[in-house]
This record gives C-alpha cells, sequence and structure tokens, in this order.
C-alpha cells in the first residue's frame, strides 16, 4: 500500500486506488470506495502559482545576486585546444613579468593570431560631400531658428547657441568647398576667393 494522499485515497497492491475504509463517529463503518482510474479530486490538484507573484514572495529569501558569480569553479571552465593555449600563453606572460623581460615573440604571436579587422576604404570625396549635407543641415536649422528670434520668440539656450555658430558653420562649409548655401563652389569661384584673400 502506498501513503495516502491529501483526499485520503491510497493504490492498493493491486494498482487499484481506493478510499480505504474508516469508523464514523457513531462507531459504525464506512466501506472502502473505489476510485475511477485518472479520477483527481480537488484536494490533490496542486495549487496554480504564478512565476511573477511567487518571485515576489522570495524576493528577500535568496543569495545575494551577483555572488555567486565571484566563485571560480576550474571544472567549469572550458578545456578546449583554445582555452589549453591561451592559459599556457598567460603563464609565459606572467613568468616573463616576473622574470623583468618581456617576451616579444609571444607578442608577435598574439598580433597575428587575432589581425586587427581592415578599414573599409572610404572614398574622400563621398566623405567630403557627407558631412557638407550635415552641416548645410545644421545651418538651415540655425537659420530658421535666427528668423524666429527676429520675428520676437523666445529660443532655449541651446537654440541660441546654434544660432551663435552660424558663422563657424559657414567657415567650416568654405573650407571643404561649398558655397553658404552648402553648394558646391566651382573651380573659378574658389580661385576667384583665393585671389581676394592674397
Amino acid at each position: 500500500m502506498s501513503q495516502p494522499t491529501n483526499s485520503g485515497i491510497i493504490t492498493d497492491q493491486n494498482g487499484e486506488r481506493v478510499i480505504p475504509e474508516s469508523k464514523r463517529a457513531d462507531g459504525s463503518t464506512r466501506k472502502a470506495i473505489k476510485v475511477r482510474p485518472g479520477y483527481r479530486p480537488p484536494e490533490d490538484v496542486e495549487v496554480y502559482k504564478n512565476r511573477t507573484a511567487e518571485g515576489f514572495r522570495q524576493r528577500g529569501k535568496g543569495p545575494v545576486p551577483g555572488a555567486e558569480g565571484l566563485k571560480e569553479d576550474k571544472s567549469d571552465q572550458q578545456s578546449s585546444a583554445a582555452a589549453n593555449k591561451n592559459a599556457k600563453r598567460r603563464e609565459a606572460r606572467k613568468k616573463a613579468k616576473e622574470a623583468g623581460e618581456t617576451d616579444d615573440k609571444d607578442q608577435k604571436t598574439a598580433a597575428v593570431a587575432t589581425p586587427a579587422p581592415k578599414p573599409e576604404e572610404v572614398d574622400p570625396e563621398a566623405e567630403k560631400e557627407k558631412k557638407a549635407r550635415n552641416l548645410k543641415k545644421k545651418l538651415r536649422q540655425a537659420k530658421e531658428l535666427k528668423d524666429k528670434k527676429d520675428g520676437g520668440e523666445s529660443l532655449l539656450p541651446e537654440q541660441i547657441a546654434k544660432v551663435i555658430k552660424i558663422n563657424e558653420l559657414i567657415r567650416e562649409l568654405d573650407a571643404l568647398g561649398f558655397d553658404s548655401e552648402g553648394e558646391p563652389k566651382t573651380a573659378k569661384a574658389s580661385f576667384e576667393a583665393k585671389e581676394d584673400s592674397t
């Protein structure tokens, strides 16, 4: 016979589930009751536990968060070939450091093992145009803010700072070879500007 469940159902040697006979308060005997296969009385059904609510109830009872990360388990670490190789390199570096020597060969090997990613080739002309578009946009916004200010509207301190930078933006555009409207200068116009400055 098995242990009785919350509802008192036990399983006998034949595998049948029954509520065993019992005595009433007046002394008479209650017969054993067979339980249909698959039936689960409400007392035996587990109470549904919402994970969020359960976590909220348990919030102060667990260990300190992050404390487990401080423990180092050597058995959990990967023992792959690369991990072993890196461990040997670290040990070699430590020994070299203690001896006061630097192992150039090890450093060269590490540099060769992890080559730096090649930067994508950037077209200087495209980069120049991109910067000019950005400056043109800032200049247009600054001029709009200046018009608002001239119209009598009050501006925020950040907006006033943008208005102050108008001349600086024009100078940057000029240095990139664009006029104050953000249009590319022609070779003739830039030549005339150089003659005027001399």
